[in-house]
């Protein structure tokens, strides 16, 4: 049996199939390869097989890729270890697989209860760090309650927690059709829905929803007129990494058939104007019925389901993308969070903002065996990333992606630190600044030091020193004259927030106290730092 299928792109239209109605469960139309209307293109793609590990003699559906592409979640119906195999209706049940470095995938393994119930199961989202889920079906506790979309969280006995509904502003309001589903940004800040007003209808819109600071969602709003289509069917989106592409699915004209994958841009926050929807093409694209459309962060590959030269029904496979395709690059930030007095792994969570104004761009969780985490961070930015935990001071780490711009999908490493609030614990600021040779705070730090002012008055007993180092350059004296005076300017800043005077004191250490040897400039820049120190608590 092959698998790997080699089909040119269409370049001439294919007579549409009749629309045919969608059933309440996710389905996959036959995705028939139409070689007499083909014309020979230049660009040949490859529609590759993910392999028996994953793929079976049943109907493979609805995939979803983690950002590292390490991670497929997907559905498979009627295999005899799904929740009600037994039922007179068809059953779909969540399965998984991993990745090995050599590109194979493990044998893909059923998920157990509660993610798996007795209704129809999927899973839409998967957070960058691997650590949270977005499934179907509204839960309280893990108990089903209707339609909606679900959240879970990887535990520390790497269980997954009981799913827990998303409280969205009116959502029955909206959902009334025989199908609905869901998508997030990798930002978790930012919902897509697809659903209908109309009841028992089958033409779907797309909506978007955004968290609220009470962990609420908004009322859903409609993504505007050039998405959805009056009369046709929008549905199963993705939002690709750089928060800017989507990719749903369509039955609007211009198609090879029936619903079909387009692509669009988001050309404003507004979330309702969009670059006109462009056709995938073939092969992603078939006279059939397609949708399920997902990528992992490079946004090289995408992974979709088949039914051409497959084990079964169909199949997940994986194309790569041209590059008028693809989404604008992104950086994968990996790493893990600890103590920074024991160098033990620690849960936290994690929030990432755009400096100077201290916008969240987004929030993430560590993982709570390893402390590992995992954000995706779009360019032309510059970022302040930090962990938060009871107990403990966040050592924030600034991200400027503003220079890498024209670099490409990046992946970098940065772990996180988080200082004990106890006596003698030294914290350093990473995102204090100031220009060459000053000691005036950059509006940049504000978002840093008012993080400082939070802990002395949630705090009140604590007192603390606050102190600035230089690295060599420049004589003793001259060091020590700069960094006192920075010491100072940073004392000043946060006394004006209403502290008392008798709870800070500041002192420039110049080149006395470096961290590391002062031989490259990368140590240097680590030498050239603000720091304070908990003298009472």
């Amino acid at each position: 049996m092959k698998k790997v299928t080699t089909l040119f792109i269409m370049a001439a239209c294919i007579q549409h199939a009749t629309a045919q109605p969608l059933a309440a469960p996710d389905t996959a139309g036959k995705l028939i390869a139409q070689k007499d209307n083909i014309i020979t293109a230049e660009t040949i793609l490859k529609i590759e097989n993910l392999g028996e590990s994953v793929n079976t003699d049943l109907a493979e559906l609805r995939p979803t890729v983690s950002a590292d592409g390490n991670l497929l979640f997907f559905i498979v119906e009627n295999h005899r270890a799904n929740t009600k195999y037994n039922s007179i209706r068809n059953s779909q049940d969540i399965w998984y697989s991993f990745r090995n470095a050599d590109g194979s995938w493990d044998k893909a393994m059923h998920m157990d209860y509660p993610l798996n119930s007795y209704f129809y199961n999927a899973v839409y989202w998967i957070s960058p760090d691997n650590n949270r889920i977005l499934i179907r079906n509204a839960f309280i506790h893990g108990d089903y309650v209707g339609n909606g979309v679900s959240m879970s969280t990887l535990q520390q006995n790497g269980m997954w927690s009981k799913p827990e509904m998303l409280k969205i502003k009116n959502y029955l309001k909206y959902d009334k059709g025989r199908q609905n589903g869901a998508t997030m940004a990798h930002d978790a800040q930012t919902l897509l829905l697809y659903m209908t007003e109309e009841k028992g209808g089958t033409n779907n819109d797309i909506y978007v929803c955004f968290l609220q600071k009470d962990s609420t969602w908004t009322e859903p709003k409609s993504i505007g007129k050039k998405i959805n289509l009056p009369q046709y069917n929008e549905m199963t989106p993705y939002l690709a990494s750089d928060g800017v592409t989507l990719y749903f699915s369509s039955n609007r004209p211009g198609g090879l058939g029936d619903n079909d994958i387009w692509m669009t841009r988001r050309l404003d926050k507004s979330w309702e104007k969009w670059s006109d929807p462009m056709n995938l093409g073939s092969p992603i694209n078939t006279p059939e019925w397609d949708a399920f459309f997902t990528l992992d962060a490079g946004g090289e590959y995408a992974y979709l389901t088949n039914s051409t030269d497959t084990y079964g029904e169909s199949d997940i496979v994986r194309v790569k993308l041209l590059e008028k395709e693809k989404p604008d690059p992104v950086v994968l930030v990996s790493g893990n969070v600890y103590n920074k007095k024991t160098n033990k792994p620690l849960t936290a969570s994690l929030v990432y903002e755009t400096l100077p104004d201290g916008v969240e761009a987004g929030n993430a969780v560590s993982n709570s065996e390893d402390g590992s985490f995992k954000i995706v961070l779009p360019y032309d930015k510059n970022y302040l990333i930090r962990a938060t935990a009871d107990h403990f001071f966040a050592q924030s780490e600034n991200l400027n992606l503003d220079s890498l711009v024209q670099a490409g999908y990046k992946e970098i490493h940065k772990d996180l630190y988080l200082v004990p609030i106890e006596i003698g614990q030294v914290v350093r600021l990473n995102n204090v600044f100031f220009d060459f040779d000053k000691w005036d705070l950059r509006s940049e730090s504000f978002i840093e030091l008012d993080r400082v002012v939070t802990l002395l008055k949630e705090n009140p007993a604590i007192e603390i020193e606050m102190s600035a180092h230089t690295d060599s350059h420049g004589s003793d004296e001259y060091n020590i004259k700069l960094s006192d005076k920075r010491a100072r300017s940073v004392m000043e800043y946060i006394l004006s927030k209403g502290i008392a005077t008798s709870r800070i004191i500041s002192q420039g250490y110049g080149e006395t106290k470096p961290v590391v040897p002062n031989d490259t400039d990368e140590n240097r820049q680590l030498n050239r730092r603000v720091e304070f120190t908990i003298l009472k608590n």
